[in-house]
């Protein structure tokens, strides 16, 4: 199955539709007045639509198994169609438009099922997808055009040219998959006055400052007294957001001290040092945290 450890829940919907024609009149007075010999059609449907949607991942073997909390099993009769609508919702970190569809197409093979002894001419008809919302593709896409990215690495040993630079290239990467140029990688000392010198340089040129280590605990990590002296507004929401999406990931993360937060009109992200940690920083709040920049111009979301 297709790896979606990186992804965040978020609400799912997911809407689909069936239509089944019957070939006469009498099959739908037979369906409403509960006259088909082999039981309620709506309602033993429903129910073979609902183990449908929870059977998806057994029979669909790259489908993922996931919470399902709550199934709607809709019935609309126009003419001799019958339309199948059913709604399905999960917090997860991926969609449930395949349950949708695929309960869909149980509830209406099992009408199929039991309508056949009395009406020979049914047919099924367009299942489809009507909707889904959630995940990146359900958000506002963030306007980018107008930013503009410097990275700072504080570390003193790549500072005396002991070692290669990794986060920096890992949030180069990062930035660029959303079309964010970034002027340059910065290496400064794991120094208060150093790192805020780079800061004060290079807002002038940038909007978007990201900077990699000095997070912990340990006396010498010290970005955080360096930012938080700094910022005018801190963003705390996305820093528990970072924090949350470590700590599910690896224990350790609960040592880190990732700060978010504003000066100006620019933004300021402050993040541990190693790769795999600035890598699961960025996937827990981009794209949404670009989302401040028009904030910050006073735009409506």
């Amino acid at each position: 199955m297709v790896d979606i450890t990186h992804k965040s829940n978020t609400l799912r919907i997911a809407e689909a539709h069936a239509t089944l024609r019957v070939s006469s009149q009498a099959t739908i007075d037979a369906i409403l007045n509960d006259k088909v010999p082999k039981g309620n059609v709506f309602a033993m449907s429903k129910a073979a639509g609902l183990l449908g949607v929870k059977k998806t991942p057994d029979l669909l073997p790259d489908c993922h198994p996931l919470p399902i909390e709550y199934t709607g099993i809709e019935y609309e009769i126009k003419g001799l169609d019958i339309l199948i609508k059913v709604t399905i919702k999960t917090i997860y970190k991926t969609g449930v438009e395949v349950e949708a569809m695929h309960g869909a197409s149980v509830v209406a093979l099992n009408m199929y099922d039991m309508l056949k002894p009395i009406d020979k001419g049914i047919e099924i008809h367009r299942i489809r997808l009507e909707s889904k919302k959630g995940g990146k593709s359900g958000f506002k896409k963030p306007d980018t055009s107008t930013i503009k990215a410097s990275v700072i690495v504080c570390s003193d040993s790549l500072s005396k040219g002991e070692g290669t630079d990794g986060s920096g290239k890992v949030i180069q990467d990062q930035l660029t998959k959303f079309e964010i140029p970034v002027s340059g990688v910065h290496i400064v000392p794991d120094q208060v006055e150093a790192i805020q010198e780079k800061i004060t340089n290079l807002l002038a040129l940038d909007n978007l400052i990201v900077i990699s280590g000095g997070t912990g605990v340990s006396h010498r990590d010290v970005t955080p007294e360096a930012v938080l002296s700094m910022i005018d507004k801190r963003m705390p929401g996305a820093e528990e957001t970072i924090r949350r999406y470590g700590q599910e990931r690896m224990p350790f993360a609960m040592l880190s001290r990732s700060v978010v937060g504003t000066i100006g009109n620019s933004l300021i992200i402050a993040l541990p040092g190693s790769p795999k940690g600035v890598a699961e920083s960025l996937d827990a709040v981009l794209p949404y945290l670009f989302h401040t920049f028009s904030m910050l111009k006073g735009e409506k979301h």
